[in-house]
């Protein structure tokens, strides 16, 4: 199959191969062994806590479904010092400002972190991440912990390409035949996003890399109208699957700090996640065509209109 200029194995064709393969695998759950992974894993690469849940989730549960073990990737470690002040304002401002949303704290959350974004905020947001990963049943975990810094100007943009690179390579020889699948960084907003779809494509082009797909996560952002153009397919979520996706989004929106979950998914992107919610689809894209322009952070890519 071709799809948007690359040539390679079909969707379809991936997972009758990988529930070929798995048929006699017998899944242990989250921390499954290296014997379940008989058949080449489909890995996903969350950058940030709450990307999975967002936007990687009905293709997570469709690869399961197909018998493929799958394993998860959250590839930084996610700090944010906007969050952690966020956290410490009250009344919450989620509940007060013009785009009100509720707060599941109550509006009230009475904490005072430090506003470093990385000792608290940190720890918690991958608590969500592991409720979440939990949730949909992914056979392992691999916490890639890279800092998020690919801001500042071209060349840290450059420098964390380079590290997000070098780990994805090494993920891919430890795995020989597994597919990848990240989120469509050049449709996306943040800078760390575009660098590791940066990172993939330029991998994949230099043969490092086989059946790359882009699930584009920001689609939520767009009117739904809008969110499949350009892409190579749209996936159908199956009722059950969806139910399950939901859940995933529900660890981002729960209170319950003896566990560490503090709904930070939710408070800092509640329109994302109510409109990924509300949407059983997914939006993925092959590899770019040769117009991507590397490291561009602001550009939009030709494909998109």
């Amino acid at each position: 199959m071709v799809e948007n200029g690359y040539a390679g194995p079909s969707r379809r064709q991936v997972l009758t191969a990988g529930a070929l393969a798995g048929a006699t695998v017998l899944s242990s759950g989250m921390w499954a062994t290296e014997a379940s992974a008989a058949a080449p894993p489909a890995i996903f690469y969350s950058p940030h806590q709450d990307d999975e849940a967002l936007g990687l989730a009905g293709a997570i549960l469709e690869h399961k479904a197909a018998s493929r073990p799958v394993y998860l990737v959250l590839v930084t470690r996610g700090e944010n010092d906007g969050l952690a002040k966020l956290m410490n304002t009250d009344p919450c401002p989620l509940t007060t400002g013009s785009d009100r949303h509720p707060c599941a704290a109550g509006g009230h959350h009475g904490v005072n972190w430090p506003t470093d974004g990385s000792s608290k905020i940190v720890p918690c947001r991958t608590a969500e991440f592991m409720a979440s990963a939990a949730t949909l049943g992914v056979d392992k975990v691999i916490n890639l912990k890279i800092v998020d810094s690919p801001y500042g100007g071209p060349d840290a943009f450059a420098r964390f390409v380079a590290t997000v690179k070098s780990k994805i390579a090494s993920i891919a020889r430890q795995y020989p035949g597994a597919s990848h699948k990240f989120t469509a960084g050049w449709l996306e907003i943040t800078d760390t996003h575009k660098a590791i779809a940066d990172a993939a494509v330029q991998l994949a082009r230099e043969g490092k890399l086989t059946d790359v797909r882009f699930n584009f996560v920001y689609a939520y952002d767009q009117p739904l109208g809008s969110r499949a153009n350009g892409a190579a397919y749209v996936l159908d979520i199956p009722a059950a699957h969806m139910a399950t996706k939901r859940n995933a989004i529900y660890c981002y929106n729960t209170w319950a700090p003896s566990r560490n979950l503090y709904a930070l998914g939710y408070h800092s992107v509640p329109n994302k996640l109510e409109s990924a919610h509300n949407d059983p689809h997914e939006y993925v894209f092959t590899l770019p065509n040769n117009s991507y322009q590397f490291g561009s952070i602001t550009a939009p890519h030709p494909e998109w209109s």
